[in-house]
């Protein structure tokens, strides 16, 4: 049974169990829901969570378990040689999941029992034919026994498949007859329900955390095996950046630092100045009717892909600044550059800095412009000398958190500043940051336990890190100098 089915059948079962929990509540007390302890939602809510909860929680677990205990069985079975090799045996894993999605794609098409599939040998040239029909592709030398443990891992998933099933739909079963014969007028059903809306609050917390810890985790292990190949001091110090995939490469991190804190800071210099007069325009000068257009159309930038501003950087901004401006001066000819990303990314940026900064604006009492103007100050010096001083944290932070968008950035510096890794001050030259590097060098068939490959989690960890600064940074200053106001 497949996962979907089983979910569809649990979630029916649960939803069964609200109307019936709920009519059994009324039903003891004769109809009069005044002498119930809770509304006789809460007691149909309890018989639903009852079922669904527990039974969605096993199969969550198992679909995780199972994963692992198979793989862990199916390498072991592959010999000590290969079990003790991490490398070799994720290389093998994928050679016996790849041979088992053709497999049952095989069944599937073709109508073959499990029986006929076991009689099948990797030596016939039968089964590379049928698997070539199905997109799978088989050498000439395959190992016989990768394809044994294939067909065996088909039979563990099965398997453990159809115990899950049973276990499911077990465990639902016994959840909706515990529930329903808990269900009485005094049974206090809202405090049962209560208490599953505050643990389901605090797992999705816990999710948030976990996630990151998840990612900093993955990072950090495989920047520690980066380290491991390749000295730490000539990748945070060397100012080349040359990969060669043969031996002998400069992989340094300056370069693409550079660029990075470079197409950042001008995406900045557009997007700050334009973003805040925005944001003060439409909080303390626009009439309501005109706010009511002007905010919701600087905001719908936010929504546009940034494969569309690629696309602009790339077709647009990029060939008008090489023709009419670096050209003419003698600073370029190309139309990938520092300038084009950065001026597409401050655009990008503007409704980020925009939107926060009125909302700041429109948190600062209005008492504060009424004393602000009974001691005879115009409105422009109200907004310079009162309203934007005890906004000032919230826009810093604003304006931090809008510079950790820019330095993440990748599709617009793909397609508008280029892929060369280099240190220079010309904005009309092209440069690449630490995620287009990222990309490229996970992109292609490349060994992954190579300092290439593996360069890409050392750059990821060092964007994290110069990310997670920022925003803390940011975070400090709101909470250090913000003031309360009554």
């Amino acid at each position: 049974m497949s996962v979907g089915i089983l979910s569809l059948i649990v979630l029916a079962l649960a939803v069964v169990g609200f109307f019936v929990g709920r009519s059994r509540a009324l039903k003891s007390v004769q109809g009069d829901s005044r002498r119930l302890h809770s509304l006789p939602g809460y007691y149909g809510q309890t018989v639903f969570l009852f079922t669904a909860v527990p039974a969605f929680a096993l199969m969550a677990l198992w679909l995780i378990v199972q994963p692992m205990v198979i793989d862990g069985r199916i390498v072991g079975q592959l010999g000590p040689q290969i079990a003790e090799d991490a490398t070799a045996s994720k290389l093998a894993m994928e050679d016996v999941a790849r041979i088992a999605s053709g497999l049952d794609a095989l069944q599937a098409r073709t109508g073959m029992t499990n029986d006929e599939l076991r009689d099948l040998s990797a030596d016939g040239s039968d089964i590379r034919g049928r698997l070539a029909e199905v997109g799978i592709a088989l050498g000439s030398e395959v190992d016989p026994l990768i394809f044994e443990m294939a067909k065996s891992f088909r039979i563990m998933q099965a398997n453990g498949a159809m115990i899950m099933s049973v276990l499911v739909l077990v465990l639902a079963v016994a959840g909706f007859v515990l529930a329903l014969r808990r269900i009485h007028g005094e049974f206090r059903a809202r405090n049962v329900s209560e208490t599953f809306v505050r643990w389901l609050l605090i797992a999705s917390a816990g999710v948030a955390i976990l996630t990151t810890v998840g990612i900093v985790m993955s990072l950090l292990s495989e920047t520690i095996r980066f380290f491991g190949i390749y000295p730490i001091s000539e990748f945070f110090f060397n100012l080349t950046w040359n990969p060669q995939f043969r031996g002998g490469s400069d992989l340094g991190l300056i370069p693409l630092l550079w660029g990075t804190l470079y197409i950042s800071f001008v995406a900045m210099v557009v997007a700050v100045p334009i973003g805040i007069f925005a944001a003060i325009y439409t909080a303390e000068y626009a009439p309501p009717k005109v706010r009511s257009v002007v905010k919701p159309v600087i905001e719908l930038i936010a929504g546009i892909p940034t494969v569309v501003f690629g696309l602009f950087a790339l077709v647009t901004v990029g060939p008008f600044l090489r023709d009419y401006i670096a050209m003419p001066l003698g600073l370029g000819n190309s139309g990938s550059s520092v300038m084009t990303a950065g001026l597409v990314i401050g655009v990008l940026n503007i409704p980020f800095i925009s939107s926060l900064t009125d909302d700041i604006i429109n948190a600062v009492p209005q008492s504060m412009r009424d004393g602000s103007y009974g001691l005879g100050a115009t409105k422009s010096e109200t907004i310079r000398k009162v309203v934007l001083p005890a906004a000032l944290p919230g826009i810093v932070g604003a304006i931090l958190l809008a510079a950790s968008r820019a330095i993440g950035e990748t599709m617009i510096v793909t397609m508008g500043a280029g892929a060369a890794a280099k240190l220079g001050l010309n904005p009309f030259e092209a440069m690449t940051t630490i995620t287009v590097k990222i990309v490229s060098q996970l992109t292609g068939d490349l060994a992954f336990d190579s300092p290439e490959t593996l360069v890409a989690f050392a750059l990821g960890m060092t964007l994290f890190v110069i990310t997670l600064c920022l925003n803390i940074f940011a975070l400090w200053i709101v909470r250090k100098y913000r003031e309360q106001y009554e």
